[in-house]
């Protein structure tokens, strides 16, 4: 998932929330020192961080602190909350803050609550919690339209495949029996009953799969699919006009790495002369500028996507359910709950207000890292293009999950 910009603030206030949380946490003789930069990736965290919300810690904030929801915002947050309903009341959390049962009375509630008191429903059935020291980063995804057909038209297009039928989850030989423990990593299984790791992007482009999967479509620009693909669905329009929307299916199991950062380092991002924009549209232009570096730096990205083909609303989360533009937020599930309500408070006031927890993606790892999702359209490309936010976030959690906290 990737992430400028009609700006609407969903959460009103005279003060910023981000303060009003250093207070109260000091009040509760809780307080850490923030760092001063985003928090780190996955590849960049510390062994020692936790490895859920629960070992990480929680803390219970007073529900004033939700007062000043925005009603719209709450309304849009109330109609998203209903749709996760039926994964947050049967799931297991991995986050290890609920249990299926703790999530019955606000779905129970929500079902007929109406429109015009969202933002008292929230105050009513919820508790805010800070997990960790609330220090969030969120990105922007969006669901991207780019040219396809059916059948290939051209040796540059890039076919999108479907599920191959050898992914799976398998050990490789060279790890050793005492060593297998949890669930076996995605790799290629063999008809011997052998396991390999599963072909890279640079195996893929090079023809690994041709002839052996289903392919649901071609698409016309390599550099757009590599960002479909990042976002984990979108809109494949045909020279006929046909719309194919296509939703994620799985990945290799390879690591994602995210080029932008790459490009960083090497000195290609930034305000300097030479460089390019650290948004999407200006990794986006580097490529284009610079076909064979670029392809270079796509393949050093080894993770792939595949899909399937999408009838009705959509596009659909990782739990199983429509995403909606800016109500849908992807999370790590050992730190957020599926289904959980989000409160963000941010350096960029559009991201603002409360988002629901529906999906989430190979790059958000870690406590309060988030991707925040736009819809469609060029409005939604250009604000998740550009969306870098920092700032706090909370978790909401039902009343009976909150009173466990500190327990």
């Amino acid at each position: 998932m990737i992430s400028t910009c009609g700006v609407s603030i969903l959460l009103r206030r005279p003060f910023p929330l981000s303060a009003l949380l250093i207070a109260l946490g000091l009040l509760a003789a809780c307080a850490r020192i923030v760092p001063a930069g985003p928090p780190q990736s996955s590849s960049q965290q510390p062994a020692a961080v936790a490895a859920t919300a629960v070992l990480l810690g929680a803390v219970r904030l007073p529900s004033s602190t939700l007062a000043r929801l925005d009603p719209a915002n709450a309304t849009s947050a109330l109609e998203a909350f209903r749709t996760s309903c039926r994964v947050a009341t049967a799931r297991n959390d991995l986050s290890g803050l609920t249990v299926p049962s703790d999530w019955q009375q606000p779905c129970s509630a929500a079902a007929g609550w109406s429109r015009d008191e969202a933002a008292h429903f929230f105050n009513r059935h919820f508790v805010p919690v800070r997990i960790g020291d609330g220090t969030a980063f969120a990105t922007g995804y969006f669901e991207p339209q780019i040219a396809g057909s059916r059948t290939r038209r051209s040796p540059a297009d890039v076919p999108v495949y479907a599920l191959p039928g050898d992914l799976g989850r398998c050990w490789r030989d060279d790890v050793p029996p005492g060593e297998r423990e949890g669930r076996a990593p995605l790799g290629r299984q063999l008809p011997d009953g052998g396991c390999l790791p599963y072909y890279s992007r640079a195996d893929i482009e090079a023809g690994a799969l041709d002839g052996r999967v289903p392919v649901i479509a071609y698409a016309a620009d390599a550099v757009e699919f590599f960002f479909l693909q990042i976002q984990g669905s979108g809109r494949i329009v045909t020279p006929a006009g046909e719309v194919i929307r296509i939703g994620y299916a799985g990945q290799n199991g390879r690591a994602y790495t995210g080029i932008g950062g790459v490009m960083r380092e090497r000195g290609l991002l930034g305000d300097g002369p030479g460089q390019y924009p650290g948004s999407m549209q200006g990794i986006m232009q580097y490529l284009r500028e610079n076909p064979r570096d670029g392809a270079a730096l796509m393949r050093m990205n080894e993770s792939w996507v595949f899909f399937r083909e999408l009838t009705g609303e959509g596009p659909i989360g990782s739990i199983g359910v429509p995403v909606r533009g800016q109500s849908s937020i992807a999370v790590d599930p050992r730190y957020v709950p599926y289904g959980a309500p989000v409160l963000l408070d941010l350096d960029r006031r559009e991201a603002n207000g409360l988002w629901v927890a529906h999906d989430t993606g190979g790059a958000i790892r870690g406590p309060n890292r988030f991707d925040t999702f736009w819809g469609a359209g060029d409005r939604a490309r250009m604000i998740a293009g550009g969306m870098s936010g920092r700032g706090q976030a909370l978790v909401l959690l039902p009343l009976t999950a909150a009173a466990r906290i500190g327990q």
